[in-house]
């Protein structure tokens, strides 16, 4: 019997991919495992998979030589059989790479419905896929880097600077009210509607991941927090970021207040309020599943905070 993945923990941090980290100073590992035929490839085109059914519940991947010509190569790791696990990430604008019978889905749009693997494959390789298209020259001195590592490093033939992807640490909190019966959600400029989701800014140059909890809170939301408890964290790769969930307590629930640059409204929600919204029984809508947004407004509801 298939046990469904617990709705509340972060819908991308719960990959089982064997990364294989101690493989990629193998010599000629990427050529190789490309020229296996049992090698399977996650291809993206910007941030997009193909899909392996309608619903979009599971991904398709290709072997090699189904694969176009270009892109850019990694190695992802093993599945439970042993056969490498590639990535081929071509830009959002490349002709179709690979043909895709069931069209092609985002991470953001069907990540929360995925199988644990595929999860965990699609996260790993966007974020590096990212990296690859997006940093070929050497930041230091301008040079075409190369790549090594079978993916997860360049280095610069001229400098001789080797570098990694980047991941800019951020958090997102969940605030409770005095008596733990309301949630405090914003709604940012960006969006329109009745859109709410919870509070999130990147951690500053020395700043502790407590710190900027509290600082982005009363920038964003106006309030002061307490009992600051750490939910989970998954890898977010728009465009290279880590989440870091947290649930909090107001220390004065009348201290709310919306910035009004950033976040235009903040708004106190009942667990019923949540509930009809989390069913889409309600015209406020809530972060969408594959985002660490949702499961710490599903873990605030269903009690677990």
């Amino acid at each position: 019997m298939t046990v469904p993945p617990d709705p509340v923990s972060p819908p991308l941090a719960r990959a089982d991919l064997d990364r294989r980290g101690d493989e990629r100073e193998t010599e000629g590992l990427l050529s190789s495992a490309q020229a296996d035929a049992g090698s399977r490839v996650l291809v993206l085109r910007g941030d997009a998979a193909p899909l392996a059914d309608a619903d979009g519940s599971a991904m398709r991947y290709s072997s090699p030589d189904a694969v176009a010509p270009g892109g850019e190569w990694a190695f992802l790791g093993r599945d439970a059989d042993g056969a490498a696990m590639l990535l081929a990430a071509f830009p959002r604008d490349a002709d179709e790479p690979v043909e895709a019978p069931h069209g092609w889905g985002a991470l953001r749009a069907v990540g929360g419905g995925l199988p644990d693997f595929d999860a965990g494959v699609f996260v790993e390789g966007l974020s590096l896929g990212r990296w690859l298209l997006d940093a070929p020259f050497c930041p230091a001195c301008g040079t075409r880097t190369e790549t090594i590592k079978a993916g997860w490093s360049r280095r610069c033939p001229a400098c001789g600077r080797e570098h990694f992807p980047r991941t800019d640490p951020a958090v997102i909190v969940a605030i409770g009210s005095e008596d733990g019966d309301r949630l405090l959600l914003g709604s940012n400029a960006l969006w329109g509607g009745n859109r709410f989701s919870c509070f999130a800014g990147f951690v500053e140059a020395g700043e502790s991941l407590e710190a900027t909890v509290s600082r982005e809170i009363h920038e964003e939301a106006g309030v002061r927090v307490r009992a600051i408890r750490y939910h989970g964290s998954q890898a977010w790769p728009y465009p290279r970021s880590l989440m870091v969930g947290f649930h909090a307590t107001a220390v004065d629930d009348a201290e709310a207040e919306a910035d009004g640059a950033e976040i235009l409204q903040v708004r106190w929600f009942t667990r019923a309020e949540i509930g009809d919204a989390l069913e889409g029984r309600s015209e406020i809508a809530l972060p969408g599943p594959a985002s660490i947004a949702r499961s710490l407004i599903a873990s605030w509801h269903a009690g677990a905070a």
